[in-house]
């Protein structure tokens, strides 16, 4: 008699341990590996989405990092050229006024000009041709912020005056 407890107590104990395997099989099958595949497939498909045909996802993100690093250079080398380009064009001549006139009143067809050529601040030139019968005569006189370093006719002033409105070619 003093087994049959015993082997009560072990009969129970091995019930017990089969409920518990049964349940941790159930559990495995049911819950885990479900969840396991949803992983498995969500990772696939993020190693899809970045790793595009080939490759997986490092090799995506270091793709992309050096595209990264080339657009930085990229984009330095153009800011470097856009201000090159920009103290160029501070200087150019895109400013013009052009005035035609008859200088004398024994000549006609205004052949007579007064030219202003001038960059966007306003510096430059105007240059002026006197025509008259016998002899045709050239000026030239600095202009600086769009005014005549010394004294200037009407024409080379009306001259400035259109080259000041005309819009900056370069701009």
């Amino acid at each position: 008699m003093q087994n049959m407890p015993t082997a009560v107590i072990l009969g129970s104990a091995g019930a017990i341990a089969v409920a518990i395997a049964l349940s941790l099989v159930v559990y495995h099958f049911g819950w885990v590996r479900p969840a396991l595949a949803k992983s498995r497939a969500v990772l696939a498909a993020h190693d899809g989405l970045l790793g595009g045909s080939g490759g997986g996802a490092a090799d995506r993100l270091a793709a992309l990092a050096g595209a990264q690093a080339a657009a930085a250079a990229t984009q330095s080398e153009l800011s470097q050229r856009v201000r090159s380009l920009e103290s160029l064009a501070a200087t150019d001549v895109s400013r013009i006024g052009f005035v035609r006139y008859n200088a004398h009143d024994d000549t006609g067809s205004e052949l007579s000009y007064a030219l202003a050529v001038l960059n966007r601040e306003g510096d430059g030139v105007v240059v002026s041709s006197i025509y008259s019968r016998s002899d045709t005569r050239t000026y030239g006189k600095a202009v600086a912020r769009f005014k005549p370093a010394v004294a200037a006719s009407e024409e080379e002033l009306q001259a400035i005056e259109r080259a000041k409105a005309a819009p900056a070619t370069n701009v």
